[in-house]
């Protein structure tokens, strides 16, 4: 008699369900922390680009605009922080990038496929070559638009956003 009591306590619902079984009432079943927009504390980071190679500076840029270095990150919330990327002028691209990497862009009307060497687009607008790389490496959604729009890049070492009090983040 005492081992069927024993059966009729586990074939409840709640253990074929995969919760816990804690006795009657399902007492002792601990949640886990799911974060919310409201619990989220964004920084502000700067990154130095003086003589940095593009890429690692657009690898550790997109992971603080997702958020994934913090221990509350969740693929379905914008968690990031803001970036500010300064001297985008002075960044390094590897091998023979300057004269063979293609920069295109679409006019809208027939035919209007343009491609520039990155050479060219540093000279026009260096702060593009930064942006592009850091968007390319974010989610084309519209949580990754929202993360872009927090990144700032600025050609010199001049930007406003010293009220921020950002942080310096090294790029090794």
């Amino acid at each position: 008699m005492i081992a069927a009591d024993r059966f009729d306590n586990l074939c409840t619902a709640q253990y074929h369900l995969g919760l816990p079984f804690f006795g009657f009432g399902g007492k002792g079943v601990v949640g886990s922390f799911t974060p919310s927009a409201s619990s989220i504390e964004r920084k502000w980071h700067i990154i130095d680009a003086d003589g940095q190679v593009l890429g690692r500076i657009a690898t550790r840029a997109a992971r603080l605009l997702q958020g994934k270095h913090k221990p509350t990150w969740a693929p379905f919330l914008d968690s990031g922080d803001h970036v500010v990327i300064v001297n985008a002028k002075r960044v390094r691209l590897t091998g023979r990038k300057e004269d063979q990497k293609l920069y295109r862009y679409h006019s809208g009307y027939e035919g209007g496929l343009r491609e520039e060497r990155a050479k060219i687009v540093r000279a026009k607008n260096p702060v593009r070559l930064v942006e592009e790389a850091v968007q390319g490496m974010l989610p084309k959604t519209k949580l990754g638009k929202a993360m872009f729009r927090k990144l700032k890049v600025y050609p010199t070492a001049d930007h406003p956003h010293i009220a921020q009090n950002p942080i310096k983040f090294e790029v090794a």
